[in-house]
């Protein structure tokens, strides 16, 4: 078999597929979750606390030229090293979320999935010779 037919074997197999679908649907469902937590959870959370903006947390770990603002973006422009664990969290809060959401998801795919009643347990081999014996006297 050549490496291109064993190739698109491959890449024909429900499973390959499947994978590529959820990778696919996973990225765009990240980028929402994304959002929702930088431009609806984060602002709630920010004015609970004092109205400020957990991204742009940092401490600058360099010395700060004078022209520069003294804004995460307008530090990373002028090249100075800073420490941005205000962004770490928003990126932390972001994972929970979409882990809590994919935990309820799969919670409930698990749910709705018909459960298969076990098969019947094999009768054993002396009680089916009973029963054979039963019969054949009946006759």
């Amino acid at each position: 078999m050549s490496i291109l037919s064993e190739f698109k074997e491959f890449a024909v197999k429900g499973n390959a597929m499947d994978l590529a679908v959820g990778v696919i649907i996973g990225a765009a469902f990240g980028k929402i979750v994304d959002s929702i937590v930088k431009d609806l959870i984060m602002p709630i959370v920010g004015a609970v606390f004092g109205g400020f903006d957990f991204s742009n947390l940092f401490v600058a770990l360099g010395s700060v030229p004078e022209g520069a603002t003294m804004t995460l973006e307008g530090l990373r422009e002028a090249n100075v090293p800073v420490f941005a664990y205000g962004n770490f969290l928003t990126i932390l809060l972001n994972f929970i979320i979409l882990a809590f959401i994919v935990f309820i998801l799969v919670k409930q795919i698990n749910r709705l999935k018909k459960s298969t009643p076990p098969a019947p347990a094999a009768t054993p081999e002396d009680i089916v010779l009973l029963r054979e014996i039963r019969d054949s006297l009946k006759k």
